[in-house]
């Protein structure tokens, strides 16, 4: 592609991040503000910014490369991780709004009255956060690297600083205005585009699979991949169970004036999800036919419009896609940098605005050195592994908090040690020196379907037998669990730590 449209399209994305998110500084006066936005996002506005930061490159980019290399196996993905958001609006939106709560460890505590569970929480928030950041600067340095040539670790770089500005200057009240934009852009830039390139596929007589992928590629757990049943499950398990423990994506539950309007949120995610994701997989089917030499590479999306369309008209789709690809890295990182600032600052540098700046700092700091340093792997691959942890760890501990009365806080506790140390064993075992073949490696490769078992069960098992360690206060919390705002009760036996 032309480099000067490239590099245009990335400046012109980073420019209107910063100046959107300065329009969001005015507005950031307390330490709420940066938190959780004061608690007065609009359920539009709010499934908006969910859909710029849960949209990472993972979907943007990892999606296309992904079915292109493994076909229909792979569109479980983006059915499971907009599926994964019925589960967050049945089982947990409303309750957790209700909480009080401004983090997930804030929940912890407040469910189990017990410090040491709300520790082991903050340390698994930021595990996951930056597991799921690491590969969004990854990928940001891959793009800036095949549009410019600069080193691959400059992209992440470039994106962590904006990040960073952002987050430090203004919190949630800056980013949920980026983020909202940052939707739109990455739907237009995957849409507009498609259409050249399906118009493009038609004028050449629109071509079809070879006999080969009609008979493999195109159909489920067909392509041959060891122990394919199993991992086409587990996948299924962490995906749709994974998002309710992503600690980004719950706490802009956070955000929303009350429990009702966090409902609506999540049904209008559902329908913005549901619109973004049908883009990817027509993506990965025309690469297959036009750059199946592309396999297993993230940068279909970015190839197409050039090879199918060419000239300067493909010029300026492959910057538009750019342009996407970039709000992809920023808005998700924009908001894990947030959670993870949010756990950092409170439980670790004793809250406030100057607190959560600082740890803001040191949020996007870890990731990036892991990012430069690791090898990298597909980017839906990592992300899905960052699923498979939240899945085995927060998603037992939401789900039993609010449903269940008996949970204890050593069960909790043995639950989120087993569950989540298993996942996290898993994850780093793969990426450090993965891929690994035979069951094992798909038991390594795909952890969801036997760790999110064994931590629900281990819950479960503690919890009766230590009957004498349920909090004291677990009547009252649950009541203010399932009871609606409108009813208006007393609410003073808990408030979360003021930030």
């Amino acid at each position: 592609m032309n480099t000067a449209y490239g590099v245009t399209a990335v400046v012109l994305v980073v420019l209107a991040a910063v100046l959107i998110g300065a329009f969001g500084i005015r507005l950031s006066r307390t330490t709420s503000d940066f938190y959780v936005a004061s608690r007065t996002v609009s359920p539009l506005w709010n499934a908006s910014a969910i859909g710029g930061e849960y949209l990472s490159a993972a979907s943007f980019l990892g999606i296309a490369g992904l079915i292109l290399a493994y076909g229909a196996d792979m569109l479980w993905l983006p059915v499971g991780w907009t599926g994964g958001y019925l589960v967050l609006l049945v089982l947990v939106s409303a309750p957790l709004r209700r909480s009080g709560a401004y983090t997930l460890p804030d929940f912890a505590e407040a469910r189990l009255e017990s410090m040491a569970v709300r520790r082991l929480a903050g340390v698994l928030v930021v595990l996951i956060g930056w597991l799921y950041l690491m590969p969004q600067f990854q990928s940001a340095g891959l793009v800036l690297a095949a549009i410019t040539g600069a080193p691959e670790w400059a992209g992440g770089l470039l994106v962590a600083a904006v990040v960073a500005v952002n987050v430090m200057s203004g919190g949630m009240r800056s980013i949920t205005f980026v983020q909202a934009f940052q939707y739109w852009l990455k739907l237009t830039a995957l849409a507009v585009p498609l259409v050249f390139l399906l118009l493009a596929w038609r004028a050449g007589g629109a071509p079809g699979l070879s006999a080969g992928d009609a008979a493999t590629w195109a159909l489920p757990l067909s392509s041959g991949k060891e122990y394919g049943l199993y991992s086409t499950y587990s996948l299924i398990l962490a995906t749709f169970l994974g998002t309710m423990g992503l600690p980004h994506v719950l706490v802009r539950f956070y955000t929303n004036p009350e429990g009702r309007a966090a409902r609506r949120t999540t049904l209008v995610v559902l329908s913005l999800l549901g619109a973004f994701y049908l883009l990817p997989a027509i993506y990965g089917a025309l690469g297959r036919i036009y750059a199946p030499e592309l396999s297993g590479s993230d940068m279909v999306v970015l190839t197409l419009p050039g090879r199918l369309v060419g000239g300067v008209a493909g010029d300026l789709l492959t910057a538009l896609v750019t342009a996407g690809a970039f709000a992809a890295f920023l808005s998700t990182s924009s908001g894990l940098t947030v959670s993870v600032a949010g756990v950092i600052g409170q439980d670790i540098l004793r809250g406030g605005v100057r607190s959560f700046r600082v740890a803001a700092l040191l949020a996007v700091t870890a990731p990036l050195a892991l990012a430069t340093s690791a090898r990298s792997l597909p980017v839906a691959d990592v992300v899905g592994l960052a699923f498979a942890v939240a899945a085995s760890s927060f998603c037992p501990l939401l789900v039993l908090g609010i449903w269940w009365r008996r949970l204890t806080s050593t069960g909790a506790m043995a639950g989120l040690v087993v569950g989540g140390g298993l996942a996290c064993g898993a994850v780093l075992t793969t990426i450090a020196g993965g891929p690994y073949t035979g069951l094992a490696g798909a038991l390594l490769a795909q952890p969801a379907a036997w760790t999110v078992p064994v931590a629900f069960a281990v819950m479960v098992v503690v919890s009766l037998l230590t009957p004498g360690r349920i909090p004291a206060g677990v009547a009252r919390t649950m009541v203010r669990l399932h009871t609606p705002e409108t009813l208006d009760l007393d609410r003073g036996d808990w408030r979360p730590r003021s930030p």
